[in-house]
């Protein structure tokens, strides 16, 4: 499976394996509300080398190789205005030459000038994407449609990455980071669990599809982000990690089903996008106790599941536990609202 798998191709937009970092004093805060606390560590996605970093930077290695071997020289994506994946595409496309397209929808319900101009919007314009921005209302296939032609009609070679990455193709790097972090913790320490994000089910679908292939001991739980349905998103992602599996490994019968898959969906709050004062409250603990910045969309909510799950006993303290930093701080300054406490405290301390 190892031959096989190396042979796909990847471009090399991350740079060397991100770190695996322990979080002492986070475990000892947690600790000194009462509760048991199994090891954590984070691994450091965050840290990935192009864009500012994040996730989908390793989906892009692949899909964007995928891209190039096809011939395209335009890039088109999607997501919610503030997306991170887009912003990453966007420095992606710049570093590899490419015209990239962001199609924005405002499926978030927020107006605030912060939301709509700064965090990773600002980013988009910067790196040089060209964006289009739609209502939440727009259709989505439809206005995908009317861009291809569009592009097509101007001479241009499109190539439609989707929304998040989440595709086989895009799936495969977090295959590849499973394997990754079982070598970064040598053959002395398992791991026992890896809490993630899931929105649009990919990196999570990723992960499912590597353990499966690499660690099956270990269990995968995605904190839910996106969809409040629950079974939809367990489907969703199974079939997923599934098409990943077959892609990685043609040789290997492993079937990955709904049941299969852990998710957690009491920590979406009123939905995507939306903050939730236990998403505020970890991003500031993760950030007084490790000095590591987690976003307002996704590894917050995350983090505050995996804090909840601690709370109530989900974890024994010899277990060890792998929190993804999915990246994407630059959303932080888009919710300012959210974070006015933190704001009222440095103002208090400088009078």
């Amino acid at each position: 499976m190892t031959d096989h798998f190396d042979t796909i191709d990847r471009l090399d937009l991350v740079g060397p394996p991100t770190a695996l970092q322990e979080m002492p004093r986070l475990r000892a805060a947690l600790e000194s509300m009462g509760v048991e606390c199994p090891r954590l560590l984070v691994k450091r996605e965050d840290l990935t080398q192009t864009a500012g970093g994040g996730n989908k930077v390793r989906k892009l290695e692949y899909l964007l190789a995928d891209a190039k071997a096809k011939g395209a020289d335009t890039i088109i994506t999607a997501g919610a205005l503030q997306s991170n994946h887009v912003r990453q595409t966007a420095g992606a496309c710049a570093k590899l030459g490419l015209e990239c397209v962001g199609l924005l929808f405002k499926t978030v319900p927020n107006e605030a000038a912060a939301y709509e101009q700064s965090g990773n919007v600002l980013l988009d314009g910067i790196f040089g994407a060209q964006i289009r921005t739609y209502p939440a209302t727009a259709n989505g296939r439809q206005v995908l449609d009317e861009v291809l032609t569009e592009m097509n009609a101007a001479g241009k070679t499109p190539y439609i990455v989707p929304v998040g990455g989440s595709n086989e193709i895009g799936c495969l790097a977090y295959v590849r980071v499973v394997r990754e972090m079982l070598d970064q913790v040598g053959p002395d320490m398992s791991i026992d669990h890896i809490i993630v994000a899931n929105g649009s089910a990919g990196t999570h679908a990723g992960l499912a599809a590597g353990t499966a292939l690499f660690a099956p001991g270990t269990k995968v739980r995605g904190i839910s982000v996106l969809n409040s349905d629950a079974d939809k998103v367990r489907e969703t992602t199974a079939a997923l990690a599934s098409a990943t599996v077959a892609l990685a490994s043609p040789e290997k019968a492993v079937s990955i089903s709904a049941t299969d898959i852990v998710l957690h969906d009491g920590f979406l709050g009123e939905g995507y996008g939306m903050p939730t004062p236990e998403m505020a409250a970890a991003v500031r603990l993760v950030a007084r106790t490790e000095g590591l910045l987690l976003d307002p969309v996704y590894s917050g909510k995350a983090m505050a599941g995996l804090i909840g799950l601690i709370q109530t006993g989900a974890f024994s303290r010899d277990e060890t536990v792998v929190f993804i930093a999915t990246g994407g701080s630059p959303g932080l300054f888009a919710y300012i609202e959210s974070f006015n406490g933190a704001l009222a405290e440095i103002e208090a301390t400088s009078t």
